[in-house]
């Protein structure tokens, strides 16, 4: 394990003990870690602790890279969002409602009026950014990555598969893919540009979260892996290198799972949503547009993706008071909100305690294990607050 950071943190830095931590509690969580890495549950993985404005804990651990020869991680090691880019990208949306460019009762087709091919003309915003779109399944070609009429074509062609806003199901990159294209629509600005220059640079987390990473940033990108399935291995299973490690992949910043960032960076962004919207004193949004954002839009309703109430907000979701969630922690307060990432992360925020947590790491590991261990990771986290 690796503590030491290499470059200046994007926010201010205390210790533990000044913002109540318990350091105990968190030292059971590198074990935990530590446990996970010898046993090549994956290769790698960052998390930090950030409270009250302050990171008071960046941990990293294991390797970025494995192949072709290992290369260490350290704690300006960009690890593959999926998910949690979700949250980036709707942030920037909250922007344009703030703005009185958008609102989130608009349909799509106000914007976009192509859209409403395939019966989709009256499908909100709302609708899609709380997984109640009806194309749960549907996909962009890479080759509109780069070619963003082609991208406008894609999402316009879209076809239902059931009502909009009779279901709520986890459109796992298509409904972002629709924000991304009206991002661009409202700005006349590529997606990945406008989250650069309107979310990211005026909070100083331009060089920590890429939605699109830059070349010169690429060579921190850690490799994403998956394990593969083999009776000559230990324990049937070894880990290999995903198809996504590739330069295309990186700087495309698929808007629902293509983003990189760091632990203390991600930390730091949901300090933001945890202060209203201030970061390193400048605001990039208002607390009223977090707090409805971050309210539970869908209820108890079950999430037929994740055969359990989500609790969706915008962009999101919240822990409420069923008896599981997933990533956020069992016993976390029923406001915290955060998201996850393909069998490999989780970030939250807790308005109760004024406390956010990023955890990352680089291998899609399969269910029943993942859900179990984001459960544990994260409540170790929540039982570190002693005081306050």
């Amino acid at each position: 394990m690796t503590t030491a950071t290499l470059s200046p943190a994007p926010i201010a830095t205390a210790s533990l003990e000044s913002v109540g931590l318990d350091p105990d509690r968190l030292a059971t969580l590198d074990r935990l870690i530590e446990r996970h890495t010898s046993e090549n549950r994956y290769p790698g993985a960052q998390y930090a602790v950030a409270r009250y404005g302050k990171l008071v804990r960046v941990a990293t651990f294991g390797d970025a890279r494995v192949d072709p020869s290992a290369v260490s991680a350290d704690d300006q090691t960009l690890w593959l969002m999926f998910s949690q880019t979700k949250v980036i990208v709707t942030a920037a949306l909250w922007q344009l409602v703030e703005a009185g460019e958008l609102r989130f009762t608009d349909r799509i087709a106000d914007h976009i009026p192509e859209f409403e091919a395939n019966g989709k003309g009256d499908i909100t915003l709302f609708q899609v950014i709380t997984h109640q779109g009806g194309f749960p399944n549907a996909e962009v070609p890479e080759e509109a990555w780069e070619d963003h009429d082609l991208l406008r074509k894609a999402v316009c062609d879209f076809s239902l598969e059931w009502t909009p806003g009779s279901k709520v199901h986890y459109h796992g990159t298509a409904a972002h893919w629709v924000a991304a294209a009206l991002i661009e629509a409202v700005t006349g600005a590529d997606f990945r540009n406008h989250v650069r220059e309107e979310l990211l640079r005026p909070i100083g987390l331009e060089n920590e979260i890429f939605v699109g990473v830059s070349e010169e940033a690429d060579n921190r990108c850690a490799d994403i892996h998956h394990l593969e399935e083999n009776e000559a291995y230990i324990g049937g299973q070894r880990i290999a290198r995903s198809s996504r490690n590739t330069r295309a992949w990186r700087a495309a910043g698929v808007p629902g799972a293509g983003g990189y960032g760091t632990a203390r960076g991600i930390a730091s962004f949901y300090q933001m949503l945890l202060a209203g919207g201030v970061l390193n004193g400048n605001r990039v949004l208002s607390p009223r547009a977090i707090q409805y954002a971050t309210r539970n839009h869908t209820g108890d309703r079950v999430d037929e993706n994740m055969g359990m109430p989500m609790h969706r907000g915008i962009g999101p979701h919240v822990r409420g008071f069923t008896p599981t969630i997933r990533g956020l922690g069992t016993i976390a307060s029923p406001t915290t909100f955060g998201h996850g990432g393909a069998g490999t992360s989780y970030s939250w925020g807790d308005p109760e305690s004024g406390m956010s947590f990023t955890y990352l790491s680089n291998c899609m590991s399969p269910e029943p294990w993942h859900s179990i261990r984001l459960d544990k990771v994260s409540n170790i986290v929540h039982a570190s607050i002693v005081e306050g």
